[in-house]
């Protein structure tokens, strides 16, 4: 079911970049197995995980695992992200399913996610189990509990991650933040810490194969990540927004959507209009 206000983006098959090196049917089959292997394996130190000084660092390692288990290489640019024991609003631009993992495997953290991702393979268990807050995108009516949930954790010193596009684009094309979800950084008092992704190939060629658009199944996009060869992702760690820097919600999603375009290297062109998609396709998965 979906709704007028529900975020689109017209990214579609037609997004997707041609040509990308791929690895044969054998390795990704083990890069599958690998996965799976690296989720059954947290879950068998689970009662580690509810030990304050091992928990980050072996949710880190756990989310690392996943991406080598992809064969993707994690590059991490700018200001470390720590919130210094405060909370903190960490929002980015939502291109894949592999936006989640790349985060936790920066800084372990709490999700704001739709209530659909708990049910996905190998990466569901792992959101859930790391204290998501879940948000009923068909339901418009539980939005203020939600926010106030999600402040309620910022208050409580967490870091918590948000994509406020709502909705997944190519990369190549993205769309504004939307300002429900920085009213919590505002009612809790936190700063907003900004991070800008971008995947590339191992010749340092921007692509799109690894984004998650159109109407596909979850299972497609994971087998066409898992073929990949060469796949690199880009975290760029921006300065943080102070609270009070803003007048309202809307001026703090401005601002955070500049700082992550300005990373991206988009400082004058609007992000909606940076690369329109060739098809529209819809409603989007994540």
């Amino acid at each position: 079911m979906s709704h007028p206000w529900m975020p689109a983006s017209p990214c579609g098959d037609g997004c997707l970049t041609a040509g990308a090196p791929v690895v044969g049917r054998v390795r990704r089959a083990v890069r599958f197995a690998g996965a799976v292997s690296v989720v059954l394996l947290a879950f068998g130190v689970v009662p580690a995980l509810f030990v304050r000084r091992f928990r980050d660092p072996l949710a880190r390692l756990v989310f690392r695992g996943v991406l080598r288990a992809f064969g993707v290489r994690l590059v991490v640019r700018g200001e470390p992200l720590d919130g210094g024991g405060r909370g903190a609003l960490v929002v980015n631009n939502h291109i894949s399913w592999l936006d989640i993992v790349a985060v936790n495997a920066v800084r372990p953290m709490r999700a704001l996610a739709k209530k659909e991702i708990a049910g996905w393979p190998v990466l569901g268990p792992l959101v859930a189990r790391g204290g998501s807050i879940f948000l009923d995108r068909e339901r418009l009516s539980t939005l203020p509990s939600t926010v106030a949930d999600l402040a309620a954790a910022l208050r409580g010193g967490s870091l918590v991650n948000v994509t406020p596009e709502g909705t997944t684009w190519c990369g190549l094309a993205s769309g504004r933040f939307r300002p429900a979800t920085f009213q919590a950084a505002i009612d809790a008092g936190v700063p907003v810490r900004p991070l800008a992704l971008r995947y590339r190939m191992a010749g340092g060629r921007e692509t799109t194969q690894p984004a998650f658009i159109g109407p596909e199944p979850l299972i497609d996009s994971l087998r066409r990540v898992a073929a990949l060869r060469g796949l690199v992702l880009e975290v760029t760690v921006c300065g943080e927004i102070a609270p009070g820097r803003a007048a309202d919600r809307r001026e703090l999603a401005a601002m955070a959507e500049a700082a992550v375009q300005a990373a991206l290297g988009n400082v004058t062109v609007p992000a909606q209009r940076r690369r329109r998609a060739a098809e529209p396709a819809g409603l989007q998965r994540a």
